[in-house]
């Protein structure tokens, strides 16, 4: 398993990148804008610490952020997608969002937690019976 980023919304993007970026010194490591999704990704890591990144979350559409709903998800990239949401069910986990695709999947921590695990490399096949697996809650 490797870390892989925090991911944190934000209200107004410049405001944010003049406080991780200009204040806190992290620097752009890449950046995705989404035009159906309606949503820019930035990706901010400290000097020589690429690895370890933050996700900068811009929704395009004003939205108010209660409860902690600002604060995203925890990302680890994963050997075999399957085998760990089995392990992961074999301790009693609920997967929230099952890898239907293959490629990514999320479960919460005790504490509520939102834990997104992306598959390294390719997507697997999709394979049952995570292909029959509903969403469950919020992730």
């Amino acid at each position: 398993m490797k870390y892989l980023h925090t991911m944190v919304r934000v209200a107004d993007l410049d405001v944010s990148l003049a406080f991780y970026r200009d204040a806190l010194g992290l620097h752009e490591i890449r950046r995705m804008e989404s035009q159906q999704g309606r949503f820019t990704l930035v990706y901010l890591a400290a000097p020589g610490d690429e690895d370890a990144q933050v996700e900068l979350t811009y929704n395009w559409d004003p939205e108010t952020y209660t409860g902690g709903r600002n604060f995203g998800h925890i990302a680890y990239a994963v050997d075999d997608i399957y085998e760990t949401c089995a392990r992961l069910q074999s301790h009693g986990v609920t997967i929230l969002r099952p890898p239907r695709d293959g490629r990514m999947a999320f479960v919460r921590s005790p504490d509520q937690i939102s834990i997104e695990l992306l598959q390294k490399g390719e997507a697997l096949a999709p394979a049952k019976p995570w292909t029959d697996m509903p969403n469950v809650g919020s992730w």
